[in-house]
């Protein structure tokens, strides 16, 4: 037969009540007792029935992760993080795509709030990063938490997550500049990402101390997407005075570029060196493999969720947590020929 609430209360030696409260983890329970009811609760393999938890009280266990990413490894990595952190703390999840450049954007994510009744969400770029959105989901009163781009509290507004994707563009570039190159090029991600121009300022910085000149033709806009990493090699590699390294601003684009190069009989890394960002599968699946930034994006949910229930447990507000991505160097960087 099903356990019940009754026979943990019974096996805990405790009230109904108290194993509820131990559940919903509620404040002032004591330790001894949390302890107590969460021995009954594996003992008896115990499983709250969190639907009815919903529908019985106030208060809400359902996560919502709002996301518009064309890069199924990331939304994977991002919502095994935040289902990691859930199950700890006996919460659910409910996964919601959209397009981030709807005109109706704000009133489809507060109506998903209304009608769906979440403890809180967790944001993704470019959402997170969007301006009127978060106003939206303040007039309502919403819990969220951002992950975004950035290193400083400037661009800490209410709960976040800060990935510093310019310092990580940095150290790859200065890798780069190390190993001897000197005519360097960048294929960028979408422009209405932050991480972008994250990216490409760390970029930047690392040419200028190295007083490296900034070639307007090695700067391509592209997208986060394989496609846009072959047009842009393919773009740079047409050019008579054609770079000798190319930052890619992901991994996907960095696979692109590499696919490109090798489809015209470039040598990888003896004649072109290309690396790229965020240490997805992609940059081990390429031959060779790429060398990029590791950036732990399943971690990085994790810690926005548990960042985002804690906050919601204890009613006040956290300190933003700042992840500093570093390089992964592997074999398609090399000095240049």
């Amino acid at each position: 037969m099903k356990v019940t609430i009754n026979d943990v209360a019974k096996y805990a030696g405790v009230s109904i009540k108290t194993v509820s409260r131990v559940t919903n983890n509620e404040p002032s329970v004591k330790q001894e007792t949390i302890d107590k009811v969460n021995e009954a609760i594996k003992a008896l393999n115990y499983q709250p029935n969190l639907a009815a938890r919903n529908l019985a009280g106030t208060k809400s266990y359902v996560i919502g992760f709002i996301y518009d990413n064309p890069n199924a490894y990331y939304i994977i990595d991002m919502q095994n993080g935040i289902l990691s952190a859930c199950r700890d703390r006996g919460y659910e999840l409910l996964i919601h795509p959209c397009n981030a450049k709807s005109e109706s954007i704000c009133e489809e994510l507060t109506a998903l709030v209304k009608h769906s009744r979440l403890a809180g969400l967790v944001l993704t770029p470019p959402l997170s990063e969007d301006p009127r959105l978060l106003q939206a989901l303040d007039d309502m009163d919403a819990n969220y938490v951002r992950i975004i781009a950035g290193s400083g509290a400037e661009g800490a507004r209410g709960l976040t997550v800060l990935v510093d994707d310019r310092h990580g563009a940095v150290e790859i570039t200065e890798h780069l500049i190390k190993l001897g190159h000197k005519k360097i090029a960048f294929i960028s991600g979408d422009q209405h990402h932050e991480s972008t121009k994250e990216r490409f300022t760390g970029f930047e910085q690392a040419m200028k101390r190295a007083k490296l000149r900034l070639e307007n033709d090695y700067i391509i806009e592209g997208n986060y997407s394989f496609e846009s990493g072959v047009a842009g090699a393919k773009q740079l590699l047409a050019m008579e005075n054609r770079p000798t390294a190319i930052v890619a601003c992901n991994d996907e684009i960095a696979a692109g570029a590499l696919f490109a190069a090798r489809l015209a009989g470039v040598d990888i890394p003896a004649e072109l060196s290309i690396v790229g960002f965020e240490d997805s599968p992609f940059s081990r699946q390429t031959w060779p493999k790429l060398t990029t930034v590791h950036q732990p994006n399943q971690r990085i949910a994790q810690m926005a969720t548990e960042l985002l229930i804690d906050n919601r447990r204890e009613q006040q507000q956290l300190a933003p947590r700042v992840f500093t991505p570093e390089p992964v160097v592997r074999d398609s960087s090399a000095k240049p020929a």
